[in-house]
């Protein structure tokens, strides 16, 4: 990976999370309404918004140095991101040299002689960043799933997956098959944009990208208020399915740029940019089957497979049935017309059954008895609503405690996906995950794709993931109910995996934050022998566990418990938390008598409200800052 610090932090910078995650969205009617429209509010006499369709693709940065393109890079987590340049030096929308645009072109679109001057001098000796979301076309999608049904591979889930598969390919070659496409929406350096910029608007952003090569959308346009926002939004979503891409929304942009800075971000959101999704999508089509999945914690969930219907552009094949109760909640039987929602990117999910067309020839469906995929008995425990299979040799829960060890959240080894894994299953290379590190170049050449020189980098990345922080490690063990929070409490909390083996159920319950079910879920799992046996094999393959080193400064907060509240000005939302944590702190969601410390930023919220009427301490950002110095 490539540390992209300067991307997400540097000075001038744009933040990228808003347009791409969509943190920062919410549904039209309300701004409609005059609700929740607090950020845009202060500029809807003056100085209009620049709104542009929503891409539901992969957030990317592009950087140029001297007018060439010398890396490419995912969003990451918005800290460090994936190198990726050589797969999107195959998207043709993705100049490799820059345009250098003429002068009359520049004064056009509103740039002074004092700003051409500057652009020339980031395009010649400079460096420039242009921001943009890849894609994949909708009927690209359609084709190559066409193409993979013939020769029998695995489909592509849905646009976004298959773009984000596509440029995190090991082999450049796919990712050009893919002919996938790319917008940019913005531009970044510190030549060129921020105080002292060339830049008067984010219209002229989009202007001189296209200018300078780069493939920018023709239907983005200014309004001058939001009404006319509204209209845009109102107008594409009726025409979405004439939308060449996946598009979930419109963004709507604050478009004079020193009003950036006066309205601010309050969290991971910038208060001059809101995205407005479309109203979720609906389509009436027939169940022909309901099949039952199995995930890593053996929870079997049903998924309705559908006679294929398009919606806005997407054909829709699969839809969510998330357990049995929604099942008999729905009345839903095999044969049933039902209505499918798709909203955004999420999964499409059954919404109603039109029994009035039933024909009699409809099936019931009935629980499993048996785990769909190794034959064991499955149980449903009180109080749960998941059947699930508790075979501990289940080839399905294996493979998805495998992939999960290998994933991004967890171990983070780059190049074993799951169709890499699902081989080394196959061919009896792999069991568990100690196993990933006994494989060689000899074991990974004979298979599917796998040359001398992709065997030996995957090897090599194997390896170098064997070093491993304590948090990080019990998070890939894939332990029930124990996420990453969960994970990093327990290291916090023990300091050592050695520790944690030897709690009790009562000193794991103790841990802020941790109810009974997740303490005790932990505490089995640390006190089951092949478990056990797990981790001892793991450590004679040299997996080394760096455990939390108690300092003076990381005690400096324990036990004490944070609520944070309100914007910030000197430190964003997650710097804050990610402080709290370094020096032993813990944060919770909201106030009880428990809390100690409300920390309170402009325009505090209820839970200040909470904080005062409880009598809990309440200190400002100064106050805050002085404590965790």
């Amino acid at each position: 990976s490539t540390p992209l610090t300067p991307l997400i932090k540097g000075e001038n910078s744009t933040p990228l999370t808003p347009l791409i995650k969509g943190e920062n969205s919410t549904p039209l009617t309300p701004l409609i309404k005059g609700e929740n429209s607090t950020p845009l509010t202060p500029l809807i006499k003056g100085g209009g918004f620049y709104v542009e369709l929503k891409m539901d693709g992969l957030a990317v940065a592009l950087i140029y140095k001297q007018g060439k393109f010398v890396l490419g890079a995912t969003r990451g987590d918005g800290e460090t991101g994936e190198d990726v340049t050589q797969n999107l030096k195959t998207i043709e929308a993705i100049p490799l040299v820059l345009r250098r645009p003429e002068k009359n072109e520049l004064i056009k679109i509103g740039l002074t002689d004092e700003s051409i001057k500057k652009l020339y001098q980031a395009l010649e000796n400079g460096t420039i960043e242009a921001r943009g979301e890849a894609i994949i076309p909708n009927k690209v999608f359609a084709d190559l799933n066409k193409q993979y049904k013939k020769q029998g591979k695995p489909l592509l889930a849905n646009p976004r997956n298959a773009v984000a598969g596509s440029i995190r390919q090991l082999d450049s070659k796919i990712a050009a098959e893919r002919k996938l496409d790319c917008y940019i929406y913005s531009m970044v350096s510190p030549l060129i944009k921020g105080v002292g910029g060339i830049f008067q608007t984010h219209e002229q952003e989009h202007e001189l990208a296209n200018l300078l090569g780069f493939k920018v959308l023709k239907q983005n346009k200014y309004c001058p208020d939001l009404e006319e926002a509204i209209k845009f939004h109102n107008y594409w979503e009726k025409r979405r399915g004439k939308i060449l891409f996946d598009c979930d929304g419109v963004v709507v942009v604050v478009n004079k740029l020193n009003l950036w800075e006066k309205l601010g971000v309050v969290g991971k959101g910038p208060r001059y940019i809101m995205a407005y999704k479309f109203a979720a999508e609906q389509a009436t089509t027939i169940v022909e089957d309901v099949v039952w999945q199995i995930g890593r914690t053996g929870v079997l969930t049903p998924t309705a497979h559908l006679k294929p219907v398009k919606v806005y552009g997407v054909t829709i094949s699969r839809a969510t049935l998330h357990n049995l109760d929604e099942i008999r909640r729905l009345g839903l039987k095999i044969g049933d017309t039902v209505i499918i929602e798709r909203a955004g990117d999420v999964i499409p999910k059954v919404v109603k059954v039109l029994t009035g067309l039933r024909q009699g020839k409809e099936k019931e469906i009935d629980p499993w008895e048996k785990c769909p995929n190794c034959g064991h008995i499955v149980v449903k425990k009180i109080n749960e609503v998941a059947y699930r299979c508790v075979n501990k040799n289940c080839y399905a829960i294996n493979l998805r405690n495998l992939i999960h060890w290998a994933g991004k959240n967890a171990m983070d080894i780059d190049g074993l996906g799951p169709k890499i894994i699902e081989q080394l299953m196959n061919q009896g290379l792999v069991k568990d995950v100690s196993d990933f590190y006994q494989l060689t170049v000899g074991d990974l050449k004979p298979l599917e794709r796998f040359a001398d020189k992709s065997a030996e980098n995957l090897v090599a990345a194997i390896a170098a993931k064997k070093q491993v922080d304590l948090a990080k490690f019990i998070y890939s063990l894939g332990i029930r109910h124990v996420g990453e929070e969960s994970a990093l409490a327990l290291a916090k909390h023990f300091g050592s995996l050695e520790k944690i083996k030897d709690a009790s159920l009562d000193k794991i319950n103790s841990i802020y934050d941790f109810g009974e079910i997740m303490a005790k879920s932990a505490f089995e799992w640390f006190h089951d022998k092949n478990n056990l046996q797990l981790l001892a094999k793991l450590a004679a393959a040299g997996v080394k566990i760096k455990n939390l080193q108690l300092t003076a400064k990381s005690v400096k907060l324990t036990e004490k418990i944070f609520v944070l509240t309100g914007s910030l000005g000197k430190l964003t939302r997650d710097q804050a938390k990610a402080k709290i944590r370094e020096l032993g702190g813990d944060i919770s969601s909201s106030v009880s008598k428990n809390t100690s410390y409300v920390v309170a930023g402009a325009e505090p919220g209820s839970k200040f409200d909470k904080a005062k009427k409880l009598g809990v301490k309440i200190i400002n950002e100064e106050e805050f800052l002085k404590l965790i110095v």
